[in-house]
């Protein structure tokens, strides 16, 4: 798998231009992935906080602005390190479809999807959703362990990575829910918040904290396992490598900033 990401980045990851792009676009996925985090699991509560109700499909609307952009970010990176026209059209066909889906499950106005559809119409968009990260993940990994010496854009790269494997695995967990409803020991609702419940669950989860799920069903909980080994395994690895790696020169950190 490793060498099959290789082959596909083919472009020059070496040249000063490409690693300020590549700098970049790290640095807006990241943003854009502290901002779902943060408004997933804090923003309704904190609007409660301060005596403000926003009905809950508003806020399911409102997400949909975060969904484009973190859809074209994703997009846009995987331009860095690949020029398979193929796969780069693939995958933004894929994230417009995602998108359209996003927009038809949790229009505010109208019912588009009736009830007994949505299942499926969720786990459509989770799948698709779980396998682009997944590749974006894969093309990341290789750009940040190969080259000479240790770049900005490597750090970013690293942070990019690190949460994206938390929210990939909340799309995984999602999957599950919607084939076995309950999965966490209780039911959740369909849509925003059992995906913002499952993101909860995938962080603790890769912070090494307790989740409020106790009961979880043990798919749930052995992939839990394998996500915990799998990012402390990567942060072993990046420390390891990045640590190993000179420092570029300093007039050259000057021309990527």
């Amino acid at each position: 798998m490793f060498k099959f990401f290789q082959q596909i980045a083919k472009q020059d990851l070496g040249s000063t231009a490409l690693q300020k792009e590549k700098q970049k676009d790290y640095r807006n996925v990241v943003l854009m992935q502290t901002m779902i985090i943060v408004m997933g699991l804090t923003f309704t509560d904190f609007l409660a906080l301060v005596g403000i109700e926003v009905p809950f499909k508003w806020f399911e609307t409102l997400s949909l602005l975060f969904a484009g952009l973190y859809f074209y970010l994703l997009w846009d990176l995987l331009k860095d390190f690949t020029t398979n026209k193929v796969m780069i059209q693939t995958v933004i066909i894929v994230l417009f479809i995602d998108f359209v889906l996003a927009i038809l499950l949790v229009n505010p106005i109208y019912t588009v999807i009736p009830e007994t559809q949505r299942q499926l119409v969720f786990f459509i968009f989770h799948f698709a959703l779980f396998a682009v990260e997944t590749i974006v993940i894969g093309h990341a990994i290789v750009d940040i362990f190969r080259g000479e010496f240790m770049t900005p854009d490597k750090l970013w790269g690293s942070a990019c990575v690190y949460l994206m494997i938390g929210i990939a695995f909340g799309s995984l967990y999602d999957i599950i829910n919607i084939i076995q409803p309950g999965s966490f020991g209780e039911m959740i609702n369909l849509g925003l918040e059992s995906y913002s419940e499952c993101i909860y669950y995938s962080m603790n989860v890769l912070g090494g904290l307790d989740t409020a799920y106790p009961n979880p069903t043990r798919l749930i909980r052995n992939i839990g396992v394998i996500e915990a080994v799998w990012g402390n395994l990567f942060i072993v690895l990046l420390i390891g490598n990045l640590l190993g790696l000179p420092r570029i020169k300093k007039d050259k950190i000057q021309d990527l900033k």
